[in-house]
C-alpha cells in the first residue's frame, strides 16, 4: 500500500496527493528525486515497483523478508538497499517489538518499504521538508531523515528496558528472590535488541564513507554518535542482566540453604522426641499386659510407684546418661563440638 509519494526539486515538494507507481516512476526521471513510501506491500505491489523502477530481484526479495539484520548492499545501476530494524518497547509485556524498513536508494528516487512494528516516517519526511538546504542535496538527505527517525526511536526502548532492569536489580540486591524467568526473558529481549543495533554501526560507517556531501556529514555523524550510544547502552544492559541473574541464583541458593537448615532443625527435634518416647512406650506397653503375676503384684500405690513410675524414670535416666557420654560430633572442617565449644580434632 502506498502511504505517500512526493517529488522534490530545488529543496521543495512539487507533487502532493496519491499517485500510482507508474506516475512515481515517471516523476523519478525528472530533475530532483522521488520519495515513495510503502507499508506492508504484497508480492504483486513489489513486483510492480520492481518493474517500474528497475530494481534488482535479490533486493526485492530482501525487502519481502522480515527479521533480517541491518545491512547495506549495492546493486547494478547504483541502486543501494539499506535494511534497518525498527523497535518499539511494550512495557506491559516487557518485550521489544521489531519491524523492518527497507530503503531502495538511487540518485533519482528513494523507496521506503515498512513492515511490522515499524517507525512512522511521516515525521521524518516533515522534518526534512522543513530543511530545504538538505533537500537540495538529493536522495541521501532522505536516507539521513529515515536513519535519524529509526535511531531516535531506539531511545525509548533503552529507557523501558532500563526501568525494568532497575526494578529487578533492586529486588535481587535487597535479598529477595526475583522471578528467574523474568530475568531470562529480559536478557533475551536485550540480546535481540543488541542484534538490531550493533550491525547498524557497520552500516553507518559505509554511509559516512559513501555520502561525502559536506553539508550532510555533520548530520550523519550525529546519527552515528547516537548509534554508538545505543550500542554501548544495550551491551551494558546485557552484562548487567547476566550479573543480576548470577546474583539471583546466589540469593536463591541462600534461601534454599535457610529452608534446609529449618527442616534439619525440625527433624532433629522430632528425632529427640521419638527417642524419648520410645522406651516410655515400651514400658507402658509392657505393664499394660494382663499377665496374672504382674497384675497380682501391683495392688497398691507403693507397687505402682516402684513398677510404674520407677519403670519410666529408670529408662529416662539411662537415656540421659547415654546422650551425655556419646562421642563428640565433628563438623566438615575437622573440628569437634563438645558442650557447645569447638576444639580441633588431633
Amino acid at each position: 500500500m502506498i502511504i505517500d509519494c512526493a517529488h522534490y526539486r530545488d529543496g521543495r515538494r512539487h507533487v502532493d496527493g496519491a499517485v500510482s507507481v507508474q506516475e512515481a516512476a515517471a516523476l523519478s526521471k525528472e530533475r530532483g528525486f522521488t520519495w515513495l513510501g510503502l507499508y506492508q506491500p504484497d508480492g504483486d505491489e513489489l513486483s510492480e515497483v520492481q518493474a517500474a523502477f528497475g530494481l534488482h530481484e535479490l533486493a526485492v526479495e530482501d525487502a519481502q523478508s522480515v527479521h533480517m539484520r541491518p545491512k547495506l548492499e549495492t546493486y547494478d545501476g547504483g541502486v543501494r538497499l539499506v535494511v534497518l530494524r525498527t523497535a518499539r518497547y511494550d512495557d506491559a509485556a516487557e518485550e521489544v517489538q521489531f519491524g523492518q524498513i527497507s530503503v531502495f536508494l538511487a540518485p533519482s528516487f528513494v523507496i521506503a518499504v515498512r513492515r511490522g512494528a515499524a517507525s512512522g516516517l511521516r515525521g521524518a519526511r516533515q522534518r526534512l521538508e522543513q530543511r530545504p538546504e538538505l533537500l537540495e542535496l538529493g536522495s541521501p538527505s532522505a536516507l539521513w531523515a529515515i536513519l535519524d527517525q529509526v535511531v531516535d526511536d531506539y531511545l525509548p526502548v533503552i529507557a523501558g528496558l532500563e526501568t525494568d532492569i532497575d526494578q529487578i536489580e533492586a529486588t535481587v540486591f535487597s535479598g529477595t528472590v526475583a522471578p528467574t524467568e523474568r530475568i531470562y526473558s529480559l536478557r533475551g529481549e536485550a540480546t535481540d535488541f543488541y542484534r538490531a543495533v550493533h550491525p547498524l554501526l557497520a552500516v553507518m560507517n559505509t554511509v559516512m564513507r559513501e555520502f561525502t556531501a559536506p553539508q550532510l556529514q555533520p548530520y550523519l555523524r550525529d546519527v552515528q554518535d547516537h548509534v554508538l550510544q545505543c550500542n554501548e547502552e544495550v551491551a551494558a544492559q546485557r552484562e548487567l542482566l547476566a550479573s543480576v541473574l548470577q546474583a539471583n541464583i546466589a540469593v536463591l541458593s541462600v534461601e534454599q540453604t535457610r529452608v534446609s537448615l529449618q527442616q534439619n532443625t525440625t527433624m532433629e527435634r522430632l528425632t529427640v522426641l521419638s527417642t524419648i518416647f520410645l522406651p516410655l512406650t515400651f514400658v507402658t506397653g509392657f505393664f499394660g499386659q494382663n499377665f496374672g503375676w504382674l497384675v497380682g503384684h501391683v495392688d497398691g500405690f507403693g507397687s505402682f510407684a516402684v513398677y510404674g513410675i520407677g519403670g519410666l524414670v529408670i529408662p529416662l535416666t539411662l537415656l540421659s546418661l547415654w546422650l551425655r557420654r556419646r562421642p563428640p560430633e565433628t563438623d566438615a572442617v575437622g573440628v569437634s563440638v563438645t558442650n557447645g565449644e569447638k576444639q580441633p580434632v588431633r
